[in-house]
């Protein structure tokens, strides 16, 4: 029987020729990332393990980026920590104010991550990766430190599932209603510990950021990792950002898949989660139009520059409702600046939202827009579980960029037609 792409990666990474669902392995690391919530345990039990050096001061990644810049004295102590760990352990990749932005942004960004490299960090949406044709995925501090002092990981083999893609998403469709559907139709718990293998002629008419957002949330279908194939798309993503060489792996024919699921992306809708799960889905047409207080456009989902222009095609021109509180957060230093050059922030300003510096703030209830008793917000955020961004009683509703600025426009869950005609 053959391999799907994950566990050709994976066999790769442990030097066999071939691996199979269930097996566990030992397998070399190409990247090891934490954040400034999960690095500091993981430094402590780094230095309870090692000799007290990392196994590759390239190969590891730092990122304050949950409560960065310091939104108080605990968050400042625990990227104090960080910080003098990189300093001392000579980190290459330590990204801080300045140059900082959130993680699963900037690592694609600064080419630090290829096609069929294995990545792990001590976040969970570091799934994010298998937009480039990359394993990768999500562990706690202690593996995270297992890995800084042995550049090895330990993982079961994942069996997988197929989705195959067809056709192409109408104007405001984009990889966050892709996922969002595709959560809704198998639960949060769909994919549990299984790959999620994304194929078919529809994979060319999604961008790489589109890619980006659809693997980043592939774990909240409980699924070990989400990948993407290889193509000329992910190749000129490549060139243009990393010097380094890359694996492509492609599935076998007779590669073995647990289930196989078929999706027109011509019929897929903008799509939204109601609370207080990703797999509470609705489309816009039959979503019901509450009324909210707040918007939040950006995260490691939806925080890049085809969110970003989405946004401002929205909001050019108009007013955001008032009294909707409207954030919106460029994923990294370069989606800001860029933003600037193409007056996108101008925009923003002009329709009565404010900007923040890259940080995931209020995604985790951290800063930069915490919600009170009783609030509602359309985030394009990844979670929208009880007191996810704020008070136990607030609610937060997922959405796409395009969602979330008409949203903020009618001061009311709307769809981005409804604006469009206005």
């Amino acid at each position: 029987m053959g391999m799907t792409m994950t566990q050709k990666i994976l066999a790769a990474h442990t030097g066999r020729e071939y691996v199979k669902a269930g097996e566990f392995v030992e397998a070399s690391l190409d990247m090891v990332l934490a954040n400034d919530i999960t690095a500091p345990p993981g430094i402590k039990e780094f230095y309870n393990m090692s000799s007290g050096k990392v196994f590759h001061k390239d190969k590891i990644a730092l990122v304050p980026d949950h409560f960065a810049p310091n939104k108080d004295i605990q968050s400042a102590q625990q990227c104090k920590i960080m910080r003098e760990f990189a300093y001392d352990q000579q980190i290459t990749n330590y990204f801080e104010i300045g140059e900082m932005g959130i993680e699963h942004v900037i690592l694609p960004e600064k080419g630090l991550v290829v096609a069929g490299d294995v990545v792990i960090g001590a976040d969970s949406h570091t799934c994010t990766y298998g937009a480039l044709g990359a394993f990768s995925t999500g562990v706690g501090s202690t593996d995270m430190a297992c890995g800084m002092a042995t550049g090895k990981g330990w993982f079961k083999i994942p069996s997988a599932i197929r989705i195959n893609l067809v056709e192409k998403p109408s104007k405001w469709v984009t990889g966050k209603d892709v996922i969002l559907h595709l959560i809704g139709i198998i639960g949060v718990d769909g994919a549990r510990y299984k790959s999620m293998e994304f194929c078919g002629s529809g994979v060319k008419n999604l961008s790489m950021d589109d890619r980006f957002t659809i693997c980043n949330m592939a774990i909240e279908a409980g699924a070990k990792n989400g990948i993407f194939p290889v193509d000329n798309r992910t190749r000129d993503y490549m060139k243009e950002h990393s010097i380094r060489d890359w694996v492509e792996h492609t599935p076998d024919s007779d590669a073995f898949y647990d289930e196989i699921i078929h999706i027109d992306l011509s019929t897929i809708r903008p799509t939204v989660s109601f609370p207080h799960s990703p797999d509470n889905t609705y489309s816009i047409d039959e979503a019901e139009k509450i009324s909210i207080n707040q918007v939040i456009i950006g995260s490691c989902t939806n925080g890049r520059m085809d969110d970003m222009r989405m946004a401002a095609r929205i909001l050019k021109g108009r007013r955001v409702f008032k009294g909707v509180r409207t954030i919106i957060i460029p994923g990294s230093q370069k989606v800001y600046l860029q933003a600037v050059e193409e007056g996108l922030i101008k925009i923003f300003i002009e329709a009565g939202a404010i900007i923040s510096t890259p940080t995931c703030g209020p995604c985790l209830g951290g800063h930069m827009g915490i919600l009170a008793e009783g609030e509602r917000a359309v985030s394009t955020t990844n979670r929208n579980f009880i007191g996810r961004m704020g008070h136990k009683s607030s609610e937060v509703y997922l959405a796409s960029p395009a969602v979330a600025a008409a949203s903020a426009v009618m001061g009311r869950l709307a769809g981005p037609e409804e604006v469009e005609v206005m």
